[in-house]
């Protein structure tokens, strides 16, 4: 009895329009504050979160909580780039990407320190 009447609540909000937990489309953009690391900071070598050697030269980016090996293009003022997710992070209010070096300056002038992107999966 309670499916049924579940069933019959979302087919009324399927009738008005509504969605209900509609999961966001893989290619949904979500826009944020991305920053580098690697350069002078220690970080070039060392182990990532994903257990791999980072390499402040190659296209990959650390965030908070999307699968190690996800593929994101990242677009910056027309100029996009596509990176790999292999470490955690950043832990700074307003940023979602931590970007290698390599991936950073291929989008602005690393002087910038941090920029504005939008990124969704590649």
């Amino acid at each position: 009895m309670l499916v049924t009447k579940l069933k019959g609540l979302l087919g009324m909000a399927a009738i008005a329009g509504m969605s209900i937990l509609a999961p966001l489309p893989s290619h949904a953009a979500s826009c944020s504050g991305a920053s580098y690391y690697g350069v002078g900071d220690g970080y070039h070598g060392q182990i990532t979160a994903n257990g791999e050697r980072f390499n402040t030269y190659a296209m990959t980016t650390a965030h908070r909580s999307l699968p190690f090996g996800t593929r994101l293009r990242v677009t910056h003022r027309g100029r996009s780039i596509i990176v790999r997710v292999n470490d955690r992070g950043p832990f700074v209010g307003g940023r979602e990407l931590d970007l290698s070096y390599a991936a950073f300056t291929a989008l602005a002038p690393a002087r910038r320190g941090h920029i504005n992107v939008c990124y969704s999966r590649a």
